[in-house]
């Protein structure tokens, strides 16, 4: 990969310039490139902390992917469903689905090679029977496949609108609407390659939501996807002004100076008892793609995010669960 640096870039270091640069690589990967001398700039080996200028020459050589195969890991792994043809899965937060140059192991994929070997091959050897994928701090619900054949037909449906994906979210601010349905356009976004964004001339997407519960300065809400494009929900709620709790990338932590002085305290104690996007994968259906029978799956929240939806139902601002332990830490 080649990259000339834009004579208007301002002075940055090399590797985080390159976060930006090269969306799918990780700081820490980019780190451990600079040292392996597979990063050059001008031809020469330079320090992660070399300030980059403009027409710089930065060659990047990343592993070929066929180096890089997935290999089996005893990983923790929770199976909600498995037979012959495939496997339906509840994915932690906090977990990779498959490898990728930034992140070689203790993925999903890594965990499934453990359990079985036999997988579907269509992906390559990275995603191994992956049909669909979730954000790696989005809990819940994912399909996969066994075989070429569950596969080619688990993607026609899934293409075709026919796997229905639900997800539990929780919001920041009161929704008014009872039901919506969001249509707006998303690709990456130009000022931060890593992020997505509502653009214009991004790929179409939808996302369907009912308000299920409404707390004093929160909102639990079902998403239905009908697209399924990357941080899809996250981005969608953002761009309505109520962005996923938690969410560290779409402005989900930076909301407390916003509701009334009486509930800071609590939003304060709920961001403390969650370090991702309160967004979970609650609820999977679909059409066997060998058998023809009705699938449906369903799984319950983690502990981190019920917790905080314990928090959130509090409706007296003095007395939720947890006020004397952050009114303590903050003494301290």
């Amino acid at each position: 990969m080649d990259i000339v640096v834009p004579t208007d870039a301002p002075e940055e270091r090399l590797d985080l310039y390159l976060s930006s640069a090269c969306p799918d690589l990780s700081r820490n990967r980019i780190q451990m490139l600079i040292k392996a001398e597979d990063i050059l700039v001008n031809g020469e080996v330079v320090r992660q902390s070399y300030l980059v200028q403009p027409g710089d020459a930065i060659a990047v050589k990343v592993p070929a992917l066929a180096d890089l195969a997935a290999v089996a890991q005893d990983l923790p792994l929770s199976i909600v469903y498995e037979d012959a043809d495939l496997l339906v899965v509840n994915k932690a937060p906090g977990m990779i689905v498959h490898p990728a140059p930034s992140a070689v192991d203790g993925t999903l994929v890594n965990a499934l090679l453990h359990h079985c070997t036999d997988l579907s091959g269509i992906n390559g050897v990275l995603r191994p029977g992956i049909v669909h994928r979730l954000d790696k701090e989005t809990s819940g619900l994912l399909v996969v496949a066994k075989h070429d054949v569950a596969h080619r037909t688990l993607a026609e449906r899934l293409q075709a609108h026919e796997i229905e994906r639900r997800y539990l979210a929780l919001v920041w601010g009161v929704c008014r609407e009872e039901t919506g349905r969001i249509e707006a356009p998303i690709d990456r976004n130009p000022k931060n390659r890593k992020k997505m964004a509502v653009i214009n001339s991004g790929r179409a997407a939808a996302t369907n939501f009912t308000v299920l519960e409404r707390y004093p300065f929160t909102s639990l809400l079902e998403c239905r996807l009908e697209t399924g494009r990357t941080h899809q929900i996250r981005v969608h709620m953002a761009h309505t002004g109520h962005p996923v709790f938690g969410d560290p990338v779409y402005g989900g932590r930076e909301q407390t100076l916003g509701i009334r002085p009486e509930y800071r305290q609590q939003a304060k104690w709920m961001l403390a008892k969650i370090k991702r996007q309160a967004l979970h994968a609650r609820q999977l259906s679909f059409e066997h793609p060998i058998t023809g029978e009705a699938m449906d799956f369903t799984a319950e929240m983690p502990e981190d995010m019920q917790t905080v939806i314990t928090g959130a139902r509090a409706q007296e601002p003095i007395g939720f669960p947890g006020q004397q332990a952050l009114d303590e830490d903050e003494d301290e």
